[in-house]
């Protein structure tokens, strides 16, 4: 069977009787057990995912189909999914089914998506290649000598390898855009609030958004619409109307847009890298769009900010995986006090603990003023400035990541050069607005560089039309 890269193809051959549901899962599922060695999935929902096709099937029979019939979609291992496991891929969670599905999830299965398994991640959604999952790093299918990118990099591997349409993943401060720039597909994460949090583990609940990896950026507009939109089980979620963002991917207009000088004078980004966006931006002056360089004096405090705020938000939440009522539990614990100990000890991975305890640190009395709350501060100079940007031009645009795939264990003896992998995601995530990674280029060693795009709060539809005309001009160049 051919690779499918939209669900409009997949329905227009479903409509022709050349595709049924039953067979696009076999497909998929042929795919998974082809390329084991991607490590993209901790666990396939085979009979579960046949029971869902034959049923959809039916219903594009009977005439009754929801907006994500056909769509095949695997899920971060972050979100729930009743009386289905859900590990955050750590052990701390062995043994541990959903008692209930996340708000997203069940928006997608109300629409007939069908869910083909749970896919691997950093653990607890914490790094930059993947390498930190309990289960082993996933491996990107361009070269599998090299990471996916992280956090979702089972999420973005799946889409890549065509092992499934689409991947729900977890956006904390590039988690989504990183790994979509590393293998060559579409990653959007949303205004913070957009899409409820309501059945995501929590990382750092400020940051946190659930975020869309696909092939097209209708798909990823499609899937948005559906996920959107106010629930009672979130009370940070907003209650803005839910536009029909599939409906809205035309644009005609001259944009203004903006790019940050300092991330292109970087040491730090790679010459091709460079050059590929550079060329994005030549090509969108010459179509006539105004595209200025713009000055942004916060870009070297990003990074510490981002990581001061979110092991302290982590340190907190993660407070609630102690053996006691769920999850793993250490066999060696003698008392309460040592069953905590040595349960997240032995449960958590090493990434995790050097995170819990950076944030546990600056947020202790002695250093909580000198880092925490300093780092609030300039959070809100960083979204200030953010915003001012974004009153004056209509984009902000920049590398979605300043390398490359880069090797396996290439930075995971150094985690600042670890962290540095999110230097150019993190301000999107500090000032809540939307922001998305296109795929506009390949470099000499075949390996896919990402473009990452910023505007308002709240104006995805703009934000998606705008990649899409970007995607269409480099297909048509090309």
């Amino acid at each position: 069977m051919k690779p499918y890269h939209s669900l409009r193809d997949i329905r227009s051959d479903i409509a022709n009787g050349q595709l049924s549901c039953r067979q696009l899962v076999e497909h998929y599922l042929h795919n998974i057990k082809q390329k084991p060695e991607l490590n993209a999935f901790l666990e396939i929902f085979e009979d579960e995912a046949f029971a869902q096709a034959d049923a959809v099937d039916k219903k594009i029979a009977s005439g009754h189909a929801g907006k994500l019939a056909g769509m095949v979609i695997g899920l971060k291992d972050v979100l729930a999914y009743e009386g289905h496991s859900l590990q955050a891929s750590s052990q701390i969670l062995d043994g541990f089914k959903s008692l209930y599905t996340a708000t997203a999830v069940q928006r997608l299965l109300a629409e007939d998506a069908i869910i083909i398994g749970r896919q691997n991640c950093d653990e607890f959604a914490m790094g930059a290649s993947n390498e930190n999952s309990s289960f082993g790093p996933a491996l990107n299918a361009d070269d599998t000598t090299r990471v996916p990118g992280g956090s979702s990099g089972g999420s973005a591997v799946a889409v890549q390898a065509d092992l499934c349409l689409a991947s729900i993943g977890s956006d904390t401060g590039g988690s989504v855009r990183q790994p979509a720039s590393f293998c060559g597909v579409v990653g959007l994460k949303p205004t913070y609030s957009r899409i409820s949090r309501y059945g995501l583990i929590a990382y750092a609940s400020s940051f946190d958004q659930i975020g869309i990896i696909s092939k097209s950026v209708e798909d990823a507009a499609l899937l948005l619409e559906v996920m959107a939109g106010s629930d009672e089980y979130d009370s940070t979620v907003s209650h803005r109307p839910v536009p029909a963002y599939s409906q809205m991917l035309e644009s005609d207009k001259k944009y203004k847009i903006g790019y940050i000088r300092d991330c292109f004078e970087s040491e730090g980004l790679d010459t091709e890298v460079k050059e590929s966006i550079l060329g994005v931006i030549d090509m969108l002056k010459d179509a006539g769009h105004q595209v200025e360089a713009v000055e942004f004096p916060y870009l070297d405090f990003m990074v510490p900010t981002y990581y001061i705020l979110t092991t302290a938000e982590a340190s907190s939440n993660l407070g609630r995986f102690d053996g006691v009522k769920y999850g793993f539990r250490s066999e060696n614990a003698t008392d309460l006090t040592s069953l905590y100990k040595k349960t997240r000890a032995e449960g958590f991975g090493p990434e995790v603990q050097r995170r819990i305890m950076l944030g546990t640190f600056v947020l202790s009395a002695d250093y909580y003023d000198a880092y925490y709350t300093k780092a609030q501060r300039v959070r809100r100079l960083i979204k200030e400035k953010t915003d001012e940007l974004l009153q004056n031009y209509d984009f902000l645009i920049l590398p979605t990541a300043p390398t490359t795939a880069f090797r396996l264990e290439e930075n995971t003896a150094n985690p600042l050069a670890m962290y540095l992998a999110d230097i150019f995601t993190v301000q999107a995530s500090l000032a809540g607005v939307p922001a998305i990674s296109i795929p506009v280029g390949r470099d000499a060693n075949g390996l896919s560089i990402g473009l990452q795009l910023m505007t308002r709060s709240f104006e995805e539809p703009q934000l998606l039309a705008f990649s899409n005309y970007i995607l269409d001009k480099l297909t048509v160049e090309a």
